[in-house]
């Protein structure tokens, strides 16, 4: 048995991945590539594959689910450019998504452009100590006053 603060992580943990199989759909198609990303991404967050899998072929309609504070912010939306990226095409519906999810984090739309194009450089994730630094630099440059 599993206590309240262990469940409640599994909620985050599952909400996350749901947050971005929303994304993989939002073009009318899920690519085998964008699975293959979310099922690294879930495996990243400690959940076991066929928690994973049980997700992807869930036939409930997933809702955006926001993060509480600005780091898991950073880091959903981290992922969900992995997402983007994953099938090596850049929809115009994936990018309206993901600008939808960071207005709702209360940042400026731009900060989507902006990791396209410069912190995924070249389609290469930052390292985890280039994304504390630039997280921090999103925070400045993007975030509503």
């Amino acid at each position: 048995m599993i206590g309240f603060f262990e469940h409640q992580f599994l909620s985050y943990k599952k909400n996350h991945i749901k947050n971005l199989l929303a994304l993989a759909a939002a073009d009318g198609f899920v690519h085998e590539k964008e699975i293959t990303v979310i099922q690294k991404i879930g495996k990243k967050y400690g959940l076991k594959e066929r928690q994973v899998n049980e997700l992807i072929k869930s036939d409930e309609k997933f809702v955006l689910n926001v993060p509480n504070n600005y780091f898991d912010k950073m880091n959903l939306l981290y992922d969900l450019i992995l997402v983007v990226l994953a099938d090596g095409i850049i929809a115009k519906n994936e990018i309206s998504f993901c600008e939808d999810v960071v207005k709702k984090f209360g940042m400026k739309k731009e900060v989507v452009k902006w990791m396209i194009e410069e912190v995924f450089d070249k389609d290469t994730a930052p390292t985890q100590e280039v994304w504390e630094d630039l997280r921090e630099e999103a925070k400045e440059r993007f975030s509503k006053k």
